[in-house]
């Protein structure tokens, strides 16, 4: 036997969950919806690992929500949309798993709503790729309202905190531009804020993990914390059956009847296997420091095949503090008037209201190497005008904001071509001048205008001259937010083996699997909501895997989309 349990008489359950964010809550909340015994394991001392810190913006489509709102929208217009919208060549191996996410998307939706205290609301938001075949204008994108942290009971105290101001919800950052302008917006939302303050009350991930982790204890999951799993237990036949704990000083073994599902997060801690998948200049991570890839660990020694390694969530962000060190906070502050990126060259090569802009920066060529950076947010004194707020992030790292009086002075100082940076910057005027982005079409889609305030006979909100001193520069390199490689699995979530065939017993979600959709964005909550989805997956899967002795929950059976699994 394979890491034999050590122990004389192990711990028992039926179903073991490593981590504790969105898709290891929604995993265990699933199966234990079916009757399952679960155990949740989480290595550090706090609960909700990057989903408790995140915005919260959940991208579902075909929810409930929307067709309460008259929206039309189907798994089939999903599944189109994500099938148009992929990286070419994805395809072949993940349109089984794009086909499973939107079929089982608004089930793993309607488990949470009806067994969780979270309310959700729709957002504003559109599609970032709304043309496209299936894309939408509105109804996929929606996001937790504020919730009391003590709906977690005795692991109110234990949530992660955010380098996000949660006091706020995703809805009334987006509203009241509270990222920007914090205190017009603190001025505007005053009573909920002092009522939120008072109660203990928060929105984005907080509200969401909170939210989870009451619906898990009342289902009777047990959860741990100071938890790490070291390794995994299999049998003979290399199925994994257990796992082994270090927790308080000493290891111990505790057995899983049905399986084990990792949702250990991203690996982007680990520098050597970041700095191996992510090569070139890098700015900031955005998650706990518990992300160093425990889960991709585990799952590659029990023989599982790894992919899409080089995919993350790459989004730009702001420096901060986090548990007293430079850590960052997830911002679009690119998107913005009187600002352009360019890169190493001195020349733009995106929109700069593009919603994967991430994509963009990350873009490598054949041998790997990044193609633009380092890259740069070239802006003029009205940027900072516009978000004084901005200046204040600024004072994190030193000589991170650049100034110069003139274009050819900030290039000397950042070490790009004068006249390319001033050929770019000119030519950007005169399309600004001429009131079109004829280059990158800045403001022109249905996500930019959004974003933007722009419309169709209107550009001018999405673009604004860079001519007024002083100038300044910002790096914008590669941010990670969080990291969306690991174990390869089929449709239900079982991790697989190089040759194809499945690990008995070994399921994984959120994003420490090999994320069928990466890095491009194709909705504003592309990570959370597959998390969340995924997890559901697993939890019906490992309910499907011994029928004789449970059976799925009958409300939220996924029916035909989640087979048995092959053990």
């Amino acid at each position: 036997m394979q890491g034999a349990p050590a122990d004389p008489d192990p711990t028992r359950v039926d179903v073991i969950v490593v981590g504790s964010g969105a898709a290891a809550l929604s995993a265990a909340l699933s199966a234990a919806l079916g009757g399952a015994e679960v155990l949740v394991l989480e290595k550090s001392d706090k609960l909700g690992g990057t989903s408790a810190m995140s915005g919260a913006g959940i991208w579902i489509p075909a929810n409930h929500l929307a067709a309460a709102a008259g929206i039309d929208d189907s798994p089939e217009e999903a599944f189109e949309y994500l099938c148009a919208t992929a990286p070419e060549g994805w395809a072949a191996d993940e349109m089984p798993l794009w086909r499973q996410f939107a079929d089982q998307a608004p089930a793993a939706l309607r488990m949470i709503s009806d067994h969780t205290p979270i309310e959700f609301a729709l957002t504003r938001e559109p599609d970032p790729m709304a043309e496209a075949p299936g894309g939408k204008r509105g109804g996929r994108m929606l996001s937790p309202l504020a919730l009391r942290r003590r709906v977690a009971g005795k692991f109110a105290a234990k949530l992660r905190r955010s380098t996000l101001p949660h006091l706020f919800t995703y809805h009334e950052v987006g509203k009241y531009r509270a990222y920007a302008h914090p205190l017009r917006a603190g001025i505007r939302l005053l009573p909920k804020l002092i009522y939120r303050l008072l109660t203990g009350a928060r929105g984005q991930g907080n509200a969401l993990v909170a939210g989870l982790v009451r619906g898990c204890l009342d289902q009777g999951c047990r959860i741990e914390l100071g938890a790490r799993v070291v390794e995994l237990v299999q049998d003979e036949l290399g199925a994994v059956i257990g796992v082994v704990v270090a927790q308080h000083g000493k290891t111990a073994t505790t057995l899983a009847k049905r399986g084990v599902v990792l949702a250990t997060g991203g690996f982007e801690w680990d520098t050597a296997l970041r700095e191996k998948y992510f090569k070139g200049p890098f700015d900031r991570i955005g998650s706990p420091r518990t992300n160093t890839g425990d889960g991709q660990t585990m799952a590659a020694a029990a023989g599982a095949q790894l992919a899409h390694m080089d995919q993350a969530n790459v989004f730009a962000t702001l420096p901060t503090r986090y548990e007293g060190h430079v850590h960052g906070m997830p911002f679009m502050f690119h998107g913005a008037k009187h600002a352009i990126i360019v890169n190493r060259e001195g020349k733009r090569f995106v929109s700069e209201y593009d919603y994967n802009v991430g994509e963009e920066l990350d873009a490598r060529d054949a041998s790997g190497d990044p193609v633009h950076l380092p890259c740069w947010l070239i802006i003029d004194r009205r940027y900072i005008t516009d978000a004084p707020v901005f200046l204040w992030y600024a004072r994190h790292i030193k000589n991170w904001l650049r100034r110069a009086s003139t274009v050819a002075a900030l290039a000397e100082k950042i070490s790009l071509p004068p006249d390319a940076l001033e050929a770019t910057v000119r030519r950007y005027n005169e399309q600004v001048l001429a009131g079109r982005d004829a280059d990158f079409r800045r403001g022109e889609n249905i996500w930019e205008q959004s974003k933007s305030g722009a419309s169709v006979g209107n550009l001018e909100p999405a673009l604004g001259s860079i001519e007024r001193g002083p100038f300044l520069a910002v790096p914008l390199n590669r941010s990670i937010l969080v990291t969306k490689g690991g174990a390869r699995t089929d449709a239900n979530g079982q991790v697989l083996r190089p040759d194809g065939s499945a690990i008995g017993g070994l399921y994984c979600a959120g994003v420490a699997m090999a994320n069928p959709i990466g890095t491009r964005n194709v909705g504003a909550g592309t990570t959370l909501g597959p998390c969340i989805t995924w997890g559901y997956i697993c939890g019906q899967s490992l309910l499907l895997s011994n029928r004789a002795e449970q059976s799925v929950d009958p409300e939220y059976a996924a029916g035909e989309g989640v087979e048995q699994g092959n053990e």
